[in-house]
Formats: structure tokens, sequence, C-alpha cells
């Protein structure tokens, strides 16, 4: 008799993952590393980002393997060691960054698919915006319809824009030019070759890349998300590996091999898509228009996947009766309708919101990189804590080294956002009540300094975007 659970698929998994994390980023982070740093001190800025997130996906893999009753994965870890208020936290953080992410993907979609219909030029004006939100409530539907059905969907698409990625790496190899890439590999040279770019010490120039980096490399957690509807957590645990040497082999050749082709400062004054310029300047306007049919298809898969996360979040922590139980009721289909319709709602009154927002992408795109290293931060506070109580300490390094990254990345590259993410907890600490009471669960005095505490942040948050300090694009 087959045994066999039915489920997602490794290769599914995979593709899930991938596509998660390339998605509109990786079109436009030839421009912003360049703009950054100069080769060598990208360089080291990919092996200390890779650095930090190889340790949450040991992490991962480790909680996966020694915690594998806890259902909910990423936040199941944070309740755990934390809490209900902890799972909340994490689990708040983590649906607001993807719901954020699906903002930025909206922008950058209709963006370029205003290069070949001008109506949608600038993916601001009002047609974007309500084509935008059609595209929201399709693929909302689409998930509500089944979640494991739309993985498939989700596989196929993601086949379809790797290739134009690998189609400029080849390019690129071709083109490459190793006297341009060495002329000035440590960014310490001022001239037109650099002109428009960060000159000066190795580590300003590493700085400056970190959110850029931390940006593509959101979802590889999408494994950990999802194990419990795969058909083993052995197969969760060899895609998200596989996935991450994939994706590092890709960022890296995408980003790094067009100093060999192009100037720095070229590539610094790159428009968006800046991969689609790249092409046009180095084979011609069929390369500018390659990239930007992979660009669409890449934000609509990558959307697809970040309307199956989001929701998939509440559900879980909404089970672990952190959050009310709506959120995590499921239809016949066994996809969470409540969560989806919210948040396709809030998603619709956003989209409107981008209509008076200047540089919405940019905007978007590092609250969402801000809001998940809370969740990822829980990660490695829980892997120290439970390699702490077993007494592995090589585990408990690896928990460490990633906590610690993800408090330098928010401490380095994005505290200004971080402040920000935490005025959404004025709202969240509504919805937590409402949970608590209706499981009866009385907050205790860690979780009201807790809750005190952030609050407090948020109230610093909006005065200094009233003040000025903050500056929101």
């Amino acid at each position: 008799m087959d045994t066999q659970k039915k489920g997602i698929g490794k290769g599914e998994l995979i593709a899930l993952i991938v596509s998660s994390c390339i998605g509109t980023g990786i079109f436009g982070i030839t421009s912003d590393v360049a703009a950054a740093a100069a080769p060598g001190p990208a360089l080291l800025a990919w092996l200390f980002v890779a650095f930090g997130f190889l340790m949450l996906v040991l992490s991962l893999n480790n909680l996966s393997n020694k915690r594998p009753d806890l259902q909910g994965g990423i936040f199941a870890y944070a309740g755990e060691g934390f809490g209900p208020l902890g799972e909340f936290i994490s689990g708040w953080s983590y649906w607001l960054s993807a719901w954020l992410g699906n903002i930025a993907f909206a922008t950058m979609l209709m963006s370029s698919i205003g290069t070949f219909i001008p109506t949608f030029k600038g993916g601001q004006n009002v047609p974007s915006i309500i084509v935008a939100i059609i595209f929201c409530w399709l693929l909302t539907i689409l998930v509500n319809n089944g979640v494991e059905s739309a993985t498939f969907v989700n596989m196929i698409g993601t086949i379809c824009k790797i290739v134009p990625l690998i189609i400029f790496i080849i390019i690129m190899f071709v083109c490459f030019k190793g006297g341009m890439f060495t002329a000035d590999f440590w960014g310490k040279v001022a001239s037109n070759a650099t002109k428009g770019t960060t000159t000066g010490s190795v580590w300003t120039q590493m700085k400056g890349t970190l959110m850029t980096l931390i940006w593509v490399f959101i979802g590889i957690e999408g494994a950990s998300v999802m194990a419990h509807r795969a058909k083993s957590r052995s197969e969760a645990e060899q895609a998200s590996v596989i996935s991450f040497i994939l994706l590092v082999i890709i960022y890296v050749l995408i980003s790094i091999l067009p100093y060999g082709a192009l100037t720095r400062a070229q590539l610094a004054g790159m428009g968006q898509p800046a991969l689609g310029h790249v092409l046009e300047m180095t084979v011609g306007h069929w390369g500018a228009v390659l990239i930007n049919v992979g660009l669409i298809i890449s934000t609509i898969v990558s959307w697809l996947s970040w309307t199956m996360l989001p929701a998939e979040t509440t559900m879980l922590v909404a089970d672990d009766k952190a959050m009310p139980k709506a959120w995590g009721k499921v239809n016949s289909k066994n996809a969470p309708t409540t969560s989806l319709m919210i948040t396709g709602v809030l998603q619709t009154i956003f989209l409107f919101s981008l209509l008076f927002t200047e540089k919405a992408y940019e905007f978007a795109y590092s609250l969402c990189a801000a809001a998940i290293l809370f969740s990822y931060l829980f990660v490695g506070l829980y892997q120290m804590k439970l390699s702490s109580e077993r007494k592995e300490w090589g585990q408990y390094t690896v928990g460490l080294l990633s906590a610690l990254f993800m408090f330098a990345c928010m401490f380095l590259a994005g505290w200004q956002e971080v402040l920000l993410v935490t005025i959404s907890f004025i709202p969240g600490f509504c919805v937590y009540y409402a949970g608590c009471k209706e499981n009866n669960h009385k907050f205790s005095k860690a979780e009201l300094w807790t809750m005190g505490l952030i609050l407090v942040l948020s109230v610093i948050a909006i005065v200094l975007v009233f003040n000025g300090t903050i500056t929101i694009s």
C-alpha cells in the first residue's frame, strides 16, 4: 500500500524558495551594488552576507530536525523559546514583510510593463494601480483554490524567469575584461570612471550594500514556513541548502561580472531595471527587451510565492493561539481564506497610497527587509537556547553567529527602517490582545514590559518622522 504523504516535493520547494528570493531585486542589483562598492568590497560584502544567511539556513535545518513537532516552523520556534508574544512578534513581522514585498513587486511590474505600454510608464499612476490591484486579487484567488496546486504554477514560472538571467551571465562572461575589472578593485581612486559612486574605506562601501543584499535573500526560509506541507522534513531541509547554494552563485555572478564589461560609473548610473540597460549597452536593444520580459515573469511568479507565504504565516500563528482563530480558518481546499482576504484588502489600500509616494519601490523593499530581520533574529536566539539546554555547543555557535548577524544588519544598515517597523505594532498589539482574550491568555510582566518597550520605540519613530530625522520616500 502506498503510504507516501501527499504534499509539496523537493523540486517544487526549491522552485518556491528560489522564486521567492529571485524577484525584482536581482534585476536592479547591478547598479545598486556598483553605486555603493567597488568589486573588492562588493565581494567581501557578499562573503559577509552569505555567511550570515548560511548560519540562518543551518539553524533552520537543525531546529527542523530537532523539533519536528513544531509544525509552525520559523514562528513556532519563537513561540517555543519566548512564549506567545515572541511568536506573535515573529509572525507579525514576517507577515508585514511579505505583503510589503508584494507592494514592491506591484510597482516594479507596472514599471516594466510601461516599457512596452506607455500608459503604465513609471508604475505609479491610476491605470497602473488598478491593474496591480487586479493582479493582487487574481493571485489571491489562485492561492485560495489550493496552495499545493499553486506551487506547480510557481515551478513552471521559475524555469521561465531563470533563462534570461543565465543568458545575461553568459554574455557577461564573453564581454568580461580583466583590466577593467581590476582597474580600481578596492574603490580607493576617485575618477571619471567612478563618478557618482562611493569611494573611501572598504568597510563604508561594504555597509552601503547590506540592505540590497539582504533584500535579495529574503525568502530563503520558505522551506521552513511550508515544511508542514512538504512530503517530508528531510526534503524541506535539502531544499533549503540546495536553494541557498544556487542563489549565492547566481547573485554573485550577476552583480560582479558586469564590473568587467562596463565602468563602475556606467553601472551606478543605470536606470531600472539595471540588467536590461547593461545588456542594451553591450549587445543592443534586444537585450533590454529580453530582460524586461524576464522581469515581468519574475515579478508575477514571485508575487505568487509571496501571496502564499503571508497567509500561511498568520494561519500557523493563529493555530498556535498567538492570533485570533479567524486568521487560521481554512476552506475546503485547506487554504487560509480569512487571512488571504485580510492581506488582500490591506494590499489594495496600500497600493492606492503609491499615488502619493515618490519612491514607492525603494521604500517598500527597505521596510520589507527591515521587518523580516525580527523573524530571522528569533531563529538564531531559539537555536542558542535549545542548543544550550542540550549542551550542543557547535550548534549554539551557529545560532549565536546567526543572531549577531541579524543584530549587525539592524544597526549598521537599517536602524531607521527598523524603527518604522515598530509603528506597525500599534495595531499589531491590538490583534494580539484580541487573540489572548479569545484564548484566555493573561499577559505576563515580561510581555507587558516587552510591548511597552516596542511601543516606546514606535512613538520615538513617529516623532523622528515628523521632525524630519527619518525621511519617508
